[in-house]
């Protein structure tokens, strides 16, 4: 069953929450024209910048034949934060890839999850 969207939603073909916030950003996917397409990762924010960038981490288990072990390593892209989403470092996110927004930024943040482990 379709959700009805209201009539300034727009769909960006994945099953996310609309974000509460306004923004006037071209590159976001929900109030600009930005498409969104391919991979989507689910990760930490490590970094923040204040030209709506931010850097996003998370584990993966690296198989090394010799030891029959595996080792943790980890990924890190750098990805566009709308204004309408926020977010802050810490926070667990959901990220997806797009076309080029700049030299090496190839992923849009369109969901802010909630933190399983907050301190509060």
């Amino acid at each position: 069953q379709a959700k009805k969207m209201k009539k300034n939603e727009k769909n960006i073909g994945i099953e996310v929450p609309f974000p509460s916030g306004k923004c006037d950003d071209k590159n976001c996917p929900f109030h600009g024209r930005l498409k969104v397409r391919g991979r989507i990762f689910t990760g930490t924010i490590v970094s923040k910048d204040t030209h709506k960038s931010a850097r996003v981490t998370w584990e993966r288990q690296y198989y090394i034949p010799k030891y029959e072990r595996y080792e943790r390593r980890f990924s890190k892209i750098s990805v566009h934060n709308p204004l309408c989403i926020g977010a802050e470092i810490g926070d667990k996110v959901k990220v997806i890839e797009t076309r080029p927004v700049s030299k090496t930024k190839h992923f849009v943040i369109i969901q802010k999850l909630k933190n399983e482990t907050s301190n509060s």
